[in-house]
C-alpha cells in the first residue's frame, strides 16, 4: 500500500478530529463529560493554561476560574445555560496553572446523544488578555484627549470671562481708590468705600484663580527647593489645619530644585492642604512628600519626557468615587457646603502646574483617602539658574515721578476712563485714545508725548501690534503693557514692562518710575 493511501486509511473519523484539535496552538480546545470534568486536552489548552494532559484529566473545569467566579457558582451556570439555551459564551478571567490571571474568551456548547439528552460539553477558550489591555489603552487614551479638550475649552472660556472682569475690577478698584482720597473725614462713610474695595480685590482675587486655571496668570518661574518651601510655611499650615490634624513631611536628603513661581507653589500647597483638612471631619493624618524622577515616553502622567518633582499630599479623610473625581479639577466644581469654596482651588493648581510645563495628577477611591501629586519641571542644583528668595532684595519705594505727558491706549472706556484720572491725580498730562489707529495718530501729532501705557487685547490691533507700529517710528519711547494675561503671542512683547490688571494707583505710579528713570 503506498504513504497516500495508508494516510488516507489513517484518517478514521476520529482520527481527523485528533489531528485538526492537535494542531491548533492558539485555543484551549477541550472535552468535558456532563458533570464538567476534562476529559481531552489539545496542545493549545497545554500552552494556554500550562498543564499537561496527564495532569488535567479527571479534574474538574472549575479549577481554572477564579475564587470570586467559583464562590458565586459560574462554572455550573455555564453549563446549565449551555444545556439550556445551546451554548454559553463569555468573556472573563481565568487561572493558569502557574495562578497568573488571563483574560478568557470562552464558549461551551452541549454534547448530545441520538435521543437528545447531554451526555458532555465541547470547550473552547482564547487568551484575549493583549487585545484587552490594548483596547484599555485606547479607551484611556481618547478619554485623556476628551478631557484635555474639555479642559482646554473651559479653559478657553473662563480665561475670557475673567479678562473682562479684569477689565471691570480695574476701573471699580482705581475709581474707589481715587474717590476715597477726596472723601471728607466721614468715618461711616469711609468705611463703607473700604468694604466695597475689599469685595473688590476679592473679586481680583477670584479672576486671579480663573486665569491660572486658563493658563494665563503671569508667572514668575524661579528654582525652589520643595522642603525649604514647605518649612517656611509650616506655622500657617499648622494654624490652617489645626490641632485635630497631624502633619507629617516625607523628603529624601538630596532633592532635584524645581522650576516654579514661589507665590504660586506656597499658593498651590495651602490649598491642597485646606481639602485635605475638609475631607477629614473628625481630624486625620495629611503626608507631604517630594520625590525626583526620570519621565520617560508614555508615563502615566502624559508628560514630556524628562526630570522632575513629584511633590504628594496625602490625606486619610473619605476619598471621592469615580464620578467626583472626574469633576474635581473642573472650575467652581465643589462637594463643599453654600459659601465654604468657590470651586477654583484644585482647577487653580491645575492650571499652574501645566503653565508651569507639570501637571496635577488626583487618586483617590471612596473611604481610602486622596493623594494630590504635583509633577513640576526638576532643575540641577547649583545651576547658574539657581535664585536665593532669601537674597532678593526688597521692593524699593516708589519714588515721585515728575509730570509727563502720557499716551493711555485701551477699548474698553471704563478702564480708559480710570487709568487716565489717575495718572493725572499723579500730576501727569494724559491724551487717551481708544484704538491703536486712534493712538498712532495722536502720536504722529504730539510730539511732546513721553510715554505709552497700552492694553494688550483690542480689535484690529493688539497692543504688541501697536508696540511694534511704535517702535518702528519712536524706537526710544517708553511703553508700559497692561494685560491680565500671561501669554503673548510667541517672539512678540520681549522686553516689554507689564502692568497686571487689576491695578492700583500705586502700582501705576510704580511702573511708570520704573519705564522712566
Amino acid at each position: 500500500m503506498k504513504q497516500d493511501e495508508r494516510l488516507v486509511a489513517a484518517l478514521t473519523d476520529e482520527g481527523r478530529y485528533r489531528l485538526l484539535i492537535d494542531a491548533v496552538s492558539d485555543y484551549a480546545i477541550y472535552l468535558l463529560d456532563s458533570s464538567g470534568r476534562v476529559t481531552s486536552w489539545n496542545p493549545g489548552a497545554q500552552r494556554l493554561k500550562g498543564y499537561a494532559e496527564s495532569e488535567i484529566l479527571g479534574s474538574h473545569f472549575s479549577r481554572f476560574y477564579t475564587e470570586e467566579d467559583r464562590q458565586s457558582g459560574m462554572p455550573a451556570h455555564a453549563l446549565e445555560t449551555a444545556a439550556r439555551e445551546g451554548r454559553f459564551e463569555k468573556e472573563g478571567w481565568r487561572i493558569r496553572k502557574d495562578g497568573k490571571r488571563f483574560w478568557a474568551h470562552v464558549v461551551i456548547d452541549p454534547i448530545r446523544d441520538e435521543a437528545g439528552g447531554v451526555i458532555g460539553f465541547a470547550k473552547v477558550t482564547r487568551d484575549l488578555t493583549e487585545r484587552r489591555d490594548a483596547q484599555l489603552a485606547l479607551d484611556q487614551a481618547r478619554e485623556a484627549l476628551f478631557q484635555s479638550q474639555k479642559m482646554d475649552a473651559v479653559g478657553q472660556l473662563t480665561g475670557g470671562i475673567a479678562h473682562d472682569f479684569n477689565n471691570l475690577l480695574t476701573a471699580i478698584l482705581g475709581s474707589l481708590e481715587l474717590v476715597r482720597r477726596r472723601l471728607p473725614d466721614d468715618p461711616r462713610t469711609i468705611a463703607l468705600v473700604d468694604n466695597a474695595m475689599q469685595a473688590a480685590q476679592r473679586g481680583a482675587s477670584l479672576t486671579q484663580r480663573m486665569l491660572a486655571f486658563a493658563r494665563r496668570q503671569n508667572l514668575n518661574p524661579e528654582p525652589l527647593d520643595v522642603p525649604d518651601v514647605v518649612r517656611g510655611m509650616t506655622d500657617l499650615l499648622r494654624s490652617s489645619l489645626g490641632p485635630s490634624v497631624e502633619i507629617e513631611t516625607r523628603f529624601p536628603p538630596a532633592l532635584d530644585l524645581v522650576l516654579a513661581d514661589a507665590n504660586q507653589l506656597e499658593m498651590a500647597l495651602l490649598n491642597l492642604m485646606v481639602n485635605a483638612r475638609d475631607a477629614m471631619a473628625d481630624g486625620g493624618r495629611v503626608v507631604i512628600a517630594a520625590q525626583a524622577e526620570a519621565v520617560a515616553a508614555g508615563h502615566a502622567a502624559n508628560l514630556v519626557p524628562g526630570r522632575y518633582v513629584c511633590m504628594s499630599v496625602t490625606d486619610t479623610g473619605d476619598g471621592m468615587d469615580e464620578a467626583t473625581l472626574e469633576h474635581a479639577m473642573e472650575p467652581f466644581f465643589t462637594t463643599k457646603g453654600v459659601g465654604k469654596g468657590t470651586g477654583l482651588g484644585l482647577s487653580m493648581i491645575h492650571g499652574m502646574a501645566e503653565q508651569s510645563g507639570g501637571r496635577l495628577i488626583l487618586r483617590s477611591r471612596r473611604g481610602e483617602g486622596t493623594t494630590a501629586e504635583l509633577w513640576l519641571p526638576a532643575v540641577v542644583a547649583g545651576s547658574s539658574a539657581t535664585h536665593d528668595r532669601a537674597s532678593a532684595a526688597p521692593a524699593s519705594t516708589v519714588a515721585e515721578a515728575k509730570p509727563r505727558v502720557v499716551l493711555a491706549v485701551d477699548d474698553d472706556f471704563l478702564v480708559l476712563m480710570n487709568t487716565a484720572a489717575m495718572l493725572e491725580d499723579l500730576g501727569h498730562t494724559v491724551f487717551q485714545a481708544n484704538s491703536g489707529k486712534r493712538a498712532l495718530e495722536i502720536l504722529a501729532r504730539e510730539k511732546n508725548i513721553d510715554l505709552a501705557i497700552v492694553d494688550q487685547a483690542m480689535p484690529q490691533m493688539t497692543g504688541v501690534q501697536l508696540i511694534e507700529a511704535i517702535r518702528a517710528d519712536r524706537p526710544d519711547l517708553p511703553i508700559i503693557l497692561a494685560t491680565g494675561y500671561a501669554e503673548l503671542p510667541p517672539g512678540m512683547g520681549v522686553g516689554v514692562p507689564r502692568l497686571t490688571k487689576p491695578y492700583f494707583q500705586n502700582d501705576l505710579a510704580r511702573a511708570l518710575t520704573a519705564v522712566t528713570r
